[in-house]
């Protein structure tokens, strides 16, 4: 199966869990949480801008 990682904080996403949100433009966004998803989305934060994101995406 596919390894898909989220959206936001690039951390693995296990099968079974997450949320996949698509947007009208065809893009598709996976978030492993709702804070990840809400940062995005709702907040309109980049990344590299979130200091607990930016660690959580160099971790693997």
């Amino acid at each position: 199966m596919m390894e898909k990682r989220c959206s936001f904080c690039n951390l693995p996403i296990e099968p079974g869990r997450g949320k996949m949100l698509v947007r009208r433009d065809g893009t598709v966004l996976y978030f492993c949480s709702s804070k990840c998803e809400r940062n995005m989305v709702k907040l309109g934060r980049k990344r590299r801008k979130v200091k607990w994101a930016a660690k959580r995406g160099r971790a693997k």
